[in-house]
This record gives C-alpha cells, sequence and structure tokens, in this order.
C-alpha cells in the first residue's frame, strides 16, 4: 500500500525491531536487503505491545488509522486488550485485516510463523 502513497507505519517488537532487518546480505546495519525490499515506502516504530506506554503508542496510531493489519497468532491482539471488534465498535469506518501463519482455526493455528517459514512449509 506504501507504493501506492498510503502512508504506513509498521510497529516492530521491542527492543530491536523486526529480526528480518538482520537476515543477510545487508549493505547497511540494521537494514538487510529483504527487509528493504519487502518494507520499502514504510514507516517503522518500535514498541513492546504489552507494556503500557507501548498500548498507548498502538492506541495512538489506532486512533489516526484508516486499516489496520495485524500477523499475530489468534488470540494474540485480543489479549493485548485490542479486540478487532471493539476497534471497529470504537472506530466505525476502522477496516481491520487479519492474518496468522496458519489461519484461525486447525491444528497449526497456535504456531507462530513468517513469510519465509510460510512459503517452506507450502512447497
Amino acid at each position: 500500500l506504501g507504493d501506492l502513497g498510503a502512508d504506513v507505519v509498521k510497529v516492530e517488537p521491542a527492543p530491536d525491531g523486526d529480526f528480518i532487518r538482520r537476515v543477510e546480505p545487508s549493505f547497511t546495519p540494521g537494514m538487510g536487503s529483504y527487509f528493504a525490499t519487502v518494507n520499502r515506502n514504510k514507516r517503522s516504530v518500535v514498541a513492546d505491545l504489552r507494556a503500557p506506554g507501548g498500548k498507548k503508542l498502538l492506541a495512538a496510531l489506532i486512533e489516526g488509522a484508516d486499516v489496520v493489519v495485524e500477523n499475530f497468532r489468534p488470540g494474540i491482539m485480543e489479549a493485548m486488550g485490542f479486540d478487532p471488534a471493539e476497534l471497529v465498535a470504537r472506530h466505525p469506518r476502522l477496516i481491520v485485516a487479519r492474518q496468522s501463519a496458519y489461519g484461525a482455526t486447525g491444528p497449526d493455528a497456535g504456531k507462530p510463523g513468517v513469510d519465509q517459514i510460510i512459503q517452506g512449509v507450502a512447497s
């Protein structure tokens, strides 16, 4: 969406951000080429979403957002206090898109995963 002009803010986990940042090859410290490619035209912020300050930051970002895309394991957003149904009730124009590595139901639903892992499993 950033390529189409949207203002995209990626919230990365504290303390060091997305671990994909450090995947080689890297031409700049903290900015591996794969990370740079899949995160182009995005701004990033690092936050601990389980801590009060991180939750406050996320709530402020959501307040001004049109779309929230999350890719946690099922139930994680709710556990952090950001139930998608409640977010939409508070912000009726908000679109919440959810994706998880293995889907919302089924035997592997609770497993974490990222793009490269899912591609390997799907092969």
